[in-house]
């Protein structure tokens, strides 16, 4: 073989290596294009099947109903009480209220009942439950509990009094089979009014 055909033949080998490289990454971006629709057309249909559930606080305890979509079938809830907002950077004085005592109040009107439906002993969390499409069931609450440092004969009125009109505020997390899990914000309103789904945050 002689010179140029040696040339020849690097520079259609050079070609050929640039030609490929071209190519894939042409099919990469193709398949990075493809996965990026493909996720936006999953999240869009998994924020489709947020499920609906509507909670109402009754003297008796909390209504929680599983009204859909009927698609997703069999769900599991798990509910968490929010306080009435983050404390957790509240400023922390010498000799006073803690960032740990803070953190093991209820800040809200209203508790699950410690011990009943798998409830802990702060009433915050109940144990995971299942409905049903259409089905509704009742889970056992108590007035929150005033904080030890609100002492004196009057303590237990300004608490009372500070969430005399103060809404639950909860967290469920809803598991479906074969689905990501949703995580959605609820404000449970008084007078057996029902509540709906708040702002979702996907989990």
């Amino acid at each position: 073989m002689g010179i140029a055909d040696t040339s020849i033949a690097a520079a259609a080998a050079a070609l050929s290596g640039v030609a490929a490289f071209a190519s894939w990454r042409s099919s990469r971006e193709a398949n990075a294009t493809a996965a990026s629709v493909a996720q936006i057309e999953r999240d869009r249909w998994h924020n489709a099947l947020t499920p609906q559930l509507r909670m109402r606080q009754q003297p008796e305890g909390l209504d929680v109903h599983y009204e859909g979509p009927a698609s997703l079938g069999r769900l599991q809830i798990q509910l968490q009480v929010r306080d009435d907002r983050d404390r957790s950077n509240d400023p922390v004085l010498a000799g006073s209220v803690t960032r740990e005592m803070r953190a093991e109040v209820i800040w809200g009107p209203r508790r699950f009942r410690p011990g009943i439906d798998g409830a802990d002993g702060q009433g915050r969390t109940v144990a995971p439950f299942f409905l049903e499409p259409s089905d509704l069931t009742r889970l056992a609450t108590d007035p929150s509990v005033r904080p030890s440092w609100y002492e004196g004969v009057d303590g237990e009125q300004r608490w009372r009094q500070q969430y005399r009109d103060g809404r639950m505020r909860l967290w469920a997390t809803c598991t479906a089979e074969g689905h990501k899990p949703w995580r959605l914000s609820f404000v449970v309103p008084g007078g057996g009014h029902w509540g709906r789904t708040g702002p979702i945050a996907q989990v």
